[in-house]
């Protein structure tokens, strides 16, 4: 399993959009759009 499928089953069990994750991470939606569909992965 990626890091963006993980990413994904974990938001989705967790009920919360993109641009809710997005905002608590403090980053674009488009980010995390980009790190769930594995073309690209956080800073860290």
């Amino acid at each position: 399993m990626t890091f963006g499928e993980k990413l994904r089953k974990s938001r989705k069990e967790s009920t919360i959009s993109q641009e809710e994750l997005a905002f608590q991470l403090q980053v674009s939606r488009q980010a995390i759009s980009k790190w769930e569909n594995d073309k690209g992965y956080p800073e860290t």
